[in-house]
C-alpha cells in the first residue's frame, strides 16, 4: 500500500512539538530540559526505541549498547530518537512462564506507542517472547517500526566438543540423572555452554522467531542470523536506525509488510530450518493482530510441502554461528526461493525476491541444496483426533523415527508437582513403550504453558537405555529440545478437554503419517468421566493474572487476549 510522503506538519509527532500553543511550549520545554534543542526536535521524525534489555534477561545484556547504536543511525537520518524501556521477558528466570506475559509486553508495546509523541519505532528483540510480544504491539499500534534482533551467543565449548545451549542440556542432563556423567564435568559444561550475550545458538525458539520475522519482512534482510558477538551485528543496528527514519517519510507501516502472503513466507522459513514449534502459537497471535489469515491447518500444509534444508541442532549437527558464516537466512530463502511469495514487500522498501536475489550459500553441509533436502518436509506437523479436536503438534524431525507410528498405556500425571514427584519412583507403573502424559499444564492450568512438554525419561527407563518415548501434554516444549513429544493439546484439560478425562492404562495411538491422536476408549466411557470430572479453580483472584485467566485465547487460536485480537482501530490521544 502506498501513501503521500510525510511532511514536518503532517508527522504525527507535530502534535506535541510543532503547534504554537501551551501544550506544546510544555514538551519543547521537557525536552530542552534533557538537554536536547529546538533543532534536535524540530520537523524530525521521533523515533521511539523500544527496549527490552535486563539485568533479569541475559540474552539482551547488550541492548544497552545496541540502543546506542540505533540511535546513531537514527540521527545520521535525521531523526529524533527516544528510549523506551519496556517490560524484559527473561526465559530463564521469570517464572511460571515468560509466555504468561508475552501479551503483558504486547500491551506494553502498543500503548508505549500510542500514547508518546512516537513516529516509528525500532523493536530491540530477540528473546523467545519478546519478539512475537514487541512484533504485535507494534502491529496493533501500526506505526512504521522495525525489528533489531538480539542476535544467536558464540558457540559453547566443553573438553573440546561444541556445545548447543538448551539441547545439550537435555541431552547431558538426561546422562547426568542416568549416572553417566559426573559433577564435574557438568560444572564444567555449566561454565562453558553460555559463552556471550546473545540468544541461544541452537534453533530453538528465540531463532526460529527472528528468522520468521526476518522472513515476513520486518527486519533488515539477514539481520537474524547475525551473531549478538560479532561486529556485523552494531553495524546492522545503526543501519536499522537510518532506516526507521526513512520508513516514517515514507510511511510504511506494519500492516502494509505482514501480509497473509508475508506470513506463509514465514511458517515456510521456520519450517525450512527445522523451528521451534512455538512458531506456530506466536505466528497464529502475530497474524490475527495484523488481519492475515493463519491457523493450524494452514500451518501443517505449509510444512507438508517445505523441505528441510538447515542442518542445526536440534534437528541436525551446527549451530547459529555457523549458520552464518554458510550463507545465514538470506542464502537458505535463497535456495528456498521457490516455495515463497517472493514479491511481498519488506521494511528496507525492496521484495523479498530482490533481498534474495544474489544471496550466496558457503557450505552445503549447513544449508543443503533444495534438491537434496536433509528431510523432505518441514518437520512439524500438526495432529487432530479425539484426544486433540481442535489440534496438537510434534516435532517428528526431532523424534526417533520408530515412535512416529506407536501404541502404548497412558501413564498420567495429573499436573507438574505430580510429575515431579513421582516420575523417578523405582515403583512408577513405566516401560519403554508407555505413553507418558502430563495434565494442566497449558495456557491455564499452568498457568501459562510452560514448556514442561519434553517430559523427563523415567531413571528406571535411562539406567536401561532408553532415550525417547511418547509423551503428551497441553504444554510447550523449547525449541532447543527434541524427542517424541506431542504439545499444544487443544481444548487444554483444564478448561475439561479430552486430555483431562485419559487414565493410567489407557491406549493411546500415535500416527504422526497420518496426523493422527487417538485415545481409544469409547464414547460412553468419556462421557461419564466428563460427567464425573471437577475443574480446578483459577489460581489468580485478582491482578494481571485474574484478567490473564479471563482472556487468554487456547494454542490453536495463539494464546492472545480476546480483546486484543483484531485489527480495529483505537483513536489518537488527545493532546491537552
Amino acid at each position: 500500500m502506498t501513501r503521500p510522503r510525510q511532511t514536518p506538519a503532517s508527522l504525527r509527532s507535530h502534535r506535541w512539538f510543532g503547534k504554537d500553543d501551551l501544550r506544546s511550549f510544555g514538551h519543547r520545554s521537557r525536552a530542552k530540559q534533557a538537554g536536547f534543542t529546538l533543532e534536535d526536535i524540530s520537523g524530525k521524525p521521533a523515533i521511539a526505541i523500544l527496549n527490552t534489555w535486563s539485568d533479569a534477561n541475559p540474552c539482551h545484556a547488550h541492548f544497552r549498547l545496541r540502543a546506542e547504536e540505533v540511535k546513531r543511525g537514527i540521527w545520521q537520518a535525521g531523526g529524533f530518537p527516544m528510549e523506551i524501556p519496556l517490560l524484559t521477558l527473561g526465559e530463564t528466570l521469570m517464572k511460571p512462564s515468560t509466555m504468561m506475559y508475552r501479551n503483558l509486553l504486547a500491551m506494553d508495546a502498543e500503548e508505549a506507542l500510542r500514547s508518546y509523541p512516537a513516529d516509528g519505532a525500532v523493536l530491540l528483540a530477540g528473546c523467545d517472547k519478546t519478539i512475537p510480544a514487541l512484533v504485535m504491539g507494534a502491529t496493533s499500534a501500526n506505526l512504521p517500526a522495525i525489528v533489531v534482533p538480539a542476535g544467536p551467543m558464540l558457540r559453547g565449548n566443553w573438553r573440546g566438543q561444541i556445545l548447543g545451549s538448551g539441547s545439550d542440556v537435555w541431552k547431558y542432563w538426561a546422562e547426568r540423572r542416568a549416572g553417566t556423567l559426573d559433577e564435574c564435568s557438568w560444572r564444567e559444561m555449566e561454565d562453558g555452554i553460555a559463552r556471550s550475550f546473545g540468544t541461544c545458538m541452537t534453533m530453538g525458539t528465540a531463532s526460529t522467531m527472528t528468522s520468521a520475522v526476518d522472513a515476513l519482512g520486518m527486519m533488515l534482510p539477514g539481520a537474524s542470523s547475525i551473531p549478538a558477538a560479532d561486529s556485523a551485528h552494531p553495524r546492522m543496528a545503526s543501519a536499522a536506525g537510518r532506516r526507521i527514519v526513512d520508513m516514517v517519510w515514507e510511511d510504511l507501516r506494519p500492516r502494509d509488510v505482514m501480509s497473509t502472503e508475508a506470513f506463509e513466507n514465514a511458517v515456510t522459513t521456520a519450517m525450512a530450518l527445522g523451528g521451534s514449534t512455538n512458531a506456530i502459537i506466536h505466528l497464529i497471535a502475530m497474524a490475527g493482530r495484523a488481519g492475515a489469515t493463519l491457523d493450524l491447518d494452514r500451518f501443517d500444509a505449509l510444512a507438508r510441502r517445505t523441505p528441510l534444508l538447515a542442518n542445526i541442532r536440534p534437528c541436525g549437527e551446527y549451530l547459529m554461528e555457523d549458520f552464518y558464516y554458510a550463507g545465514g537466512l538470506v542464502g537458505l530463502l535463497s535456495r528456498l526461493r521457490d516455495h515463497l511469495n517472493v514479491d511481498c514487500p519488506t521494511v528496507n522498501g525492496r521484495t523479498l525476491g530482490e533481498n534474495i536475489a544474489e544471496a550466496p550459500v558457503c557450505n552445503d553441509h549447513i544449508i543443503a541444496p533444495i534438491d537434496q533436502p536433509l528431510g523432505v518436509d518441514g518437520g512439524v506437523a500438526v495432529l487432530r483426533g479425539n484426544l486433540a479436536p481442535d489440534g496438537a503438534v510434534i516435532k517428528h524431525m526431532a523424534a526417533n523415527p520408530r515412535l512416529l507410528r506407536h501404541s502404548g498405556p497412558a501413564v498420567v500425571f495429573e499436573d507438574y508437582n505430580d510429575l515431579e514427584k513421582r516420575i523417578d519412583h523405582p515403583a512408577l507403573p513405566v516401560t519403554p513403550e508407555s505413553v507418558l502424559v502430563l495434565q494442566n499444564a497449558g495456557p491455564l492450568g499452568g498457568p501459562g504453558m510452560p514448556e514442561w512438554g519434553m517430559l523427563p525419561i523415567p531413571k528406571k527407563l535411562l539406567a536401561q537405555g532408553v532415550r525417547d518415548m511418547v509423551r503428551i501434554s497441553d504444554a510447550r516444549m523449547s525449541g532447543t529440545s527434541y524427542g517424541a513429544c506431542v504439545l499444544h493439546v487443544a481444548p487444554e484439560s483444564f478448561i475439561g478437554g479430552p486430555l483431562a478425562f485419559v487414565r493410567d492404562g489407557d491406549v493411546i495411538e500415535l500416527d504422526v503419517p497420518a496426523r493422527r491422536l487417538t485415545l481409544h476408549v469409547s464414547d460412553e466411557e468419556m462421557a461419564r468421566r466428563k460427567a464425573d470430572w471437577k475443574p480446578r479453580a483459577v489460581q489468580y483472584p485478582r491482578g494481571f493474572g485474574r484478567m490473564y485467566a479471563q482472556h487468554v485465547t487456547q494454542a490453536n487460536r495463539g494464546c492472545d487476549f480476546d480483546f486484543l485480537e483484531g485489527t480495529e482501530p483505537i483513536a489518537e490521544p488527545e493532546i491537552h
